[in-house]
């Protein structure tokens, strides 16, 4: 392919241009010379290279600035190390050059960047590295906030161009961003953004589905703009009329928000009723801005009745980063109901552009910058808690930093913020963990709970205690918070020890009534034989009297007069239903033993990946409820799978029915089903309640084509409303 360089070098310019006319904070000429030197710097380390578009490789830093500048309202700083940020990384360019040539600010940044680089690596066989790169990449958010915005920037422009990739490479970076980049930016207050990541995250995961939803939202869209139009103009009316200055938007809700929201209600796209929502976005000054957006809230709930449990008062009390809105759902015309959102200007650009906007408003919203800066410093202190391995740490940042909040009140008033699901005990070890520690109940609006009890928004809780309590292995079920679970890990850890060291003289004791040698060797065996994890394990089973003498006798025999009949260890083995050459797998393209998942039954025609466990290759569909975890967590042991043109296997699913009872219904579908060639039922369960019917068959098909044909066939009976494939029992 003939390569235009001057064509290149006019797009790279025109590039640039925009770049500078995004950078509207960049007002002096000494600002716009920082981000030229920037520019040609990076313009000349990444001159030989392209990506895999063919496209020159400096397209991607430009338009990552470009995201920096324009999407998040960055700054100078900001914009330079974004342009900069792959040149240590991937050219001669070294830190000492960038803070010779920028400052020693832009050195911490683009340092931070290039040690987050690897998260999470895809190709790295080692999973504890990843999970420490990610620990990295968060100790870099404590550190200087920037260096994640510039890496959410890094993703989002990565996301947009991955069409050019390999599949399964795609898929695992896509669940990667929805698993961490995602909430990450959510967190962060990046809501444009944080919408864009799961859309397109979710266009490569599940194409299909985002396929149909995006065609429905087409497809409804001037009837929607028109129900919209009819909604608000009461609502203009009504606030022109009582001088407010305002706009309003109607917009439908994200294509993942409404594809989740699916699948939680097992509803379809026409049954999700919060489809779109409405937004007021009002001007007022600092002081009038609550007050205003109540009067707003009045006048709408004045023209269409509101829904008491669907209101959200975010303006009160904000969001840990700094959100805040007033939502209400109210009964529109049609009998519909419709979300609608009230804020003002300034909190508008603080939801859409989250830090960057709360620099710009620090001294309007001091309270919205020190919730921010409260969630930072939960970050550092689960970084710098010694006992968390990195695995628990990635388990804790995703239920306590990333999850919704809840708000409570001490017996005095005082407000406590705490990860939604919390509990009393959680709220024990938030106060203290001495407190946690001896914890024996709770008083919650006066009324006694257990330890338990799930703590709701606006609730008053006491906390009982007693100095005869002690933290117990159970309590980490009753815990949400990762400070709980830490200091309920550390108690009984301490208290484990104290109780191992007088197993050791029990053991030592043993030995020497048995009349054996103490040796490093026998302690491993025994350690092996009871299948624990070290010797303080088997000291504190030895303490507890879990293993006696007798117990060290038998293996001592065992040991010295073994067995010939001991069982093989099993081997890897595959189902009837997933032998042979149904499935290739790798980059080889080679048969291999696998099993087919239980999670989600994959059959012929879905799109599927292996995943290697200890026992053996298990085959997932790309869409699975497991698939996030195992590819954003593990992606190093999933590996490519490919159905072959064997069509002589029949493999286990199933389908769910919905509809109005009739007589004769159920004999018509089973009849139809069994008129079907090569289709087996396994199992059939129908429900009837007050005239509707619920069914679910479970059955064997050859593959997804005829599961589809056949669920097209299913449609056309008479009184069947609602069809899908299930792939559980």
């Amino acid at each position: 392919m003939t390569i235009d360089t001057a064509e290149e070098a006019k797009i790279i310019k025109d590039k640039y241009r925009l770049l500078l006319r995004a950078a509207k904070r960049t007002r002096s000429d000494h600002d716009k010379k920082r981000i030229r030197k920037a520019f040609d710097l990076a313009l000349k380390a990444h001159e030989p290279m392209r990506r895999k578009s063919g496209e020159p490789y400096i397209y991607h830093p430009i338009a990552v600035a470009q995201i920096v500048a324009e999407e998040m309202g960055l700054g100078t700083t900001s914009i330079v190390c974004a342009l900069l940020h792959d040149t240590v990384e991937d050219t001669y360019v070294t830190l000492d050059d960038i803070e010779k040539g920028f400052g020693p600010r832009e050195r911490a940044i683009i340092d931070g960047l290039t040690k987050i680089s690897g998260v999470i690596d895809h190709n790295d066989p080692n999973y504890s590295i990843q999970a420490e790169n990610f620990r990295k990449m968060m100790l870099t958010l404590s550190d200087d906030v920037r260096v994640i915005l510039v890496k959410l920037a890094d993703r989002l422009h990565n996301m947009r161009t991955m069409e050019f990739m390999p599949r399964h490479k795609q898929i695992k970076i896509a669940y990667e961003t929805l698993f961490i980049y995602a909430p990450l930016a959510h967190r962060l207050g990046l809501n444009a953004i944080k919408t864009e990541l799961e859309n397109l995250a979710f266009s490569y995961t599940e194409p299909e589905l985002y396929k149909d939803i995006h065609q429905k939202i087409k497809d409804t869209e001037q009837r929607l703009t028109r129900y919209i139009n009819r909604f608000s103009l009461p609502i203009i009316n009504e606030l022109t009329d009582k001088g407010y200055s305002f706009d309003i938007k109607g917009r439908p809700k994200s294509i993942y928000s409404i594809a989740r929201k699916m699948k939680q209600k097992g509803v379809p796209f026409e049954e999700v009723y919060d489809i779109f929502a409405i937004r007021i976005i009002i001007d007022s000054k600092p002081k009038n801005e609550k007050a205003d957006c109540w009067g707003v809230y009045s006048v709408v709930t004045d023209l269409y009745k509101p829904r008491p449990d669907r209101l959200r008062d975010w303006i009160s009390t904000p969001k840990a980063n700094g959100y805040e809105s007033l939502h209400t759902t109210v009964m529109g015309p049609d009998g519909r109901w419709v979300e609608v959102q009230i804020r003002t200007s300034r909190m508008d650009e603080i939801a859409e552009k989250g830090l960057a906007a709360h620099w710009k408003y620090k001294t309007d919203a001091d309270a919205a910058d020190n919730k921010l800066e409260e969630w930072i410093s939960k970050v550092r202190m689960m970084l710098e808690n010694p006992d968390t391995s990195t695995l628990d740490f990635i388990d804790d940042v995703k239920l306590n930093l990333f999850s919704d909040e809840i708000f409570v009140f001490t017996p005095k008033g005082e407000l406590k913020t705490l990860p939604n699901n919390s509990t009393t005990l959680d709220f024990a070890y938030e106060i203290h963990s001495n407190i946690g520690d001896h914890c024996i109940g709770a008083k919650v609006n006066h009324k006694l709970v257990p330890l338990s009890y799930v703590l709701q928004t606006g609730e008053q809780v006491e906390v009982l205690t007693s100095n005869k309590q002690m933290p117990k292995e159970e309590w980490l079920n009753l815990v949400h918070t990762a400070k709980a679970k830490h200091a309920i890990k550390h108690s009984i850890k301490r208290v484990r020890k104290e109780i191992s060291e007088k197993g050791k003289i029990k053991y030592k004791r043993i030995l020497d009534a048995l009349q054996i040698t103490p040796s490093k060797q026998l302690l491993a065996d025994l350690v092996n034989y009871f299948g624990l994890q070290n010797s303080t394990d088997l000291y504190y089973r030895i303490a507890l009297k879990k293993i006696d003498r007798y117990n060290v006798k038998d293996f001592i025999e065992q040991r010295e007069n073994p067995s010939n009949s001991v069982e093989e260890e099993s081997k890897i083995v595959t189902t009837d239903f997933g032998k042979g050459d149904v499935l290739v797998i790798g980059e080889e393209k080679q048969s291999a033993d696998y099993t087919l998942s239980k999670c989600c039954n994959p059959i012929p025609g879905d799109e599927v990946f292996g995943f290697i466990t200890p026992q053996g290759i298990k085959i997932h569909k790309t869409n699975c409820p497991n698939s996030m975890h195992l590819q954003a967590n593990f992606a190093f042991r999933s590996i490519k799978a490919k159905w072959s043109n064997n069509a002589s296997k029949q493999f286990l699913t199933g389908v769910k029915f919905k509809g109005t009872d009739d007589v004769g219904l159920l004999n018509n579908i089973l009849q139809m089903i069994s008129g079907e060639e090569k289709i087996n039922i396994k199992s059939v369960g129908f429900d009837s309640d007050h005239g509707v019917f619920e069914g679910k068959i479970m059955l064997f098909v050859q593959d997804r084509k005829q599961l589809d044909e056949l669920k097209n066939k299913l449609r056309n009976i008479e009184g069947v409303h609602d069809i899908e494939r299930i792939d559980t029992n």
